[in-house]
């Protein structure tokens, strides 16, 4: 699990003309106006098609608009969102390796459920814009060398974006004006994510929106979508769910949150989703391959494999041969070292946990494209998880492996282990799973040993879930279940 809340170092530049203030909020309205505003892909659909959208009026009858065009703005840019929870979370602005106490705050983290109000969904609604048509400094954070924009960086925005919405349904009545908020909030993992055929470009302006879609006692999960505003329209570029667990402001034990009361039939069947994944999480860790043998099928689909890459005539299981149009799974890997730094931090001087998911993720593309020979296409991210905080400092070791091909389908598996140079030990952080597709037919991925096998079974899992074929996926790790000892689903 890390704390993946404000990168404070290297804020990007960006547009100081403020035509939307953080502090206006947006109108009370129905789920069913802001899903025709943003259009809200409900729990049958991930993606849908984003239709253009009318400004949204304010409190006070003002209509607010960024910069041209029809795009809502209840929270300016991500600059001004970034801002904003420094601001409200009473964080000094400046690094120094020993962080600034916050025991003072402890005191204000509600004792129980009862002692928070009620909220909707529509309380914790909200948008912000990467604003790439006027920002050149900005633009050149987020264009890659083909001209299109690193989603490696747009995960980063979208991992603050949630923190963002979690902020705005949270409600303390009695913390007194002036006051720190007294919460930590921390990503334990982030859901199946699809991508729509367009391709995100430099130069148009990008969207975030979201809400809250379902609430623990100390656990809160929230929907981000992202568009961008292509020929006069806001097209859907991809939608992900983020499981946060609330913490008190030390970050050392979980926290009460404000409970989430649906209040229309749209609202509960998004809110009963939230509770069919909760129990999905619950079957995950029961199902997990480092506690239970592979099923029966999976059994015989190792064995098979392991059959196809020995000489049977030799009669010796030592002597392994690869099939033709097969691929060693120890070939198909590739890995880098990574240095953070101070400008990676957040409030706890741990890693902010958007840093490592764009570095992943762009690594599991440099495999994608090296094991398939031309470019590939992101399909899904079907789990990030956060198994433990990432130090300041620390040297990162980052593995990426090519586990499971299906035709033109490829399932790729990112480790994130803390290195240490002195002892050479290694700690598991993190891990990321990525679909990638390319035209023509992949070679298949060939295991050597046991381990590898169990890696070949996961990946498979994890393809078919997040291909739609069958259901919930298996995860390598309790952690990825968000179950953890922290967190209260």
């Amino acid at each position: 699990m890390i704390a993946t809340r404000v990168r404070f170092g290297g804020l990007p530049h960006m547009v100081q003309r403020q035509l939307c203030s953080a502090n206006l909020q947006p109108k009370r309205y129905g789920l069913a106006q802001y899903q025709r505003i943003a259009n809200v892909a409900t729990v049958g659909s991930l993606i849908s098609e984003a239709k253009t959208t009318p400004p949204v009026s304010l409190r006070g009858g003002h209509s607010i608009t960024y910069l041209r065009g029809d795009l809502e703005c209840t929270a300016g840019t991500m600059n001004d969102v970034k801002q904003t929870i420094i601001k409200k979370l009473g964080i000094e602005v400046g690094y120094t390796p020993f962080v600034s106490t916050r025991e003072h705050l402890v005191k204000y983290v509600p004792q129980s459920v009862s002692d928070l109000p009620t909220r909707s969904m529509q309380d914790s609604f909200t948008s912000a814009i990467i604003p790439l048509t006027t920002d050149k400094i900005l633009k050149d954070k987020y264009v890659g060398f083909m001209g299109n924009v690193r989603l490696g960086r747009l995960m980063e925005d979208m991992d603050m974006f949630a923190v963002w919405v979690v902020h705005n349904h949270v409600l303390l009545p009695d913390l007194p004006e002036g006051v720190a908020l007294p919460y930590t909030f921390v990503t334990i993992l982030v859901d199946k994510i699809d991508f729509t055929d367009l391709v995100p470009t430099h130069d148009a302006d990008i969207r975030l929106s979201g809400h809250v879609s379902w609430v623990g006692r100390t656990s809160v999960e929230v929907v981000v979508w992202m568009e961008q505003k292509l020929h006069g329209k806001w097209r859907k570029l991809t939608r992900a769910l983020f499981l946060m667990a609330a913490r008190d402001a030390t970050n050392t034990k979980a926290a009460f949150i404000n409970p989430l009361v649906p209040v229309s039939e749209e609202e509960k069947a998004i809110f009963d989703g939230g509770e069919t994944r909760k129990k999905r999480r619950i079957q995950m860790q029961q199902e997990d391959l480092l506690k239970t043998e592979p099923n029966d099928f999976e059994q015989r689909m190792v064995h098979e494999l392991f059959v196809k890459s020995i000489d049977t005539k030799s009669r010796a299981f030592n002597k392994r041969i690869l099939p033709p149009g097969y691929v060693w799974m120890e070939d198909a890997t590739i890995s880098n070292i990574v240095f953070s730094h101070p400008e990676d931090r957040n409030a706890h001087n741990k890693v902010f946990g958007g840093f490592l998911m764009r570095n992943a993720l762009e690594l599991s593309w440099a495999l994608a494209y090296n094991f398939a020979k031309r470019r590939p296409k992101l399909e899904h991210i079907s789990d990030i998880s956060f198994h433990h905080p990432v130090d300041v400092s620390s040297m990162l070791n980052m593995q990426a492996h090519v586990i499971y091909t299906e035709l033109h389908y490829m399932e790729i598996v990112v480790l994130a282990d803390v290195y240490d140079a002195v002892t050479g030990q290694q700690t598991t952080t993190n891990s990321f799973y990525y679909t990638y597709s390319v035209a023509e037919r992949l070679p298949k991925i060939m295991p050597k040993t046991y381990h590898e096998a169990m890696y070949y079974l996961d990946g498979r899992r994890k393809f078919r879930y997040a291909m739609g074929i069958d259901g919930a996926p298996t995860p390598t790790s309790p952690e990825a279940t968000g179950a953890s000892d922290t967190t209260k689903l």
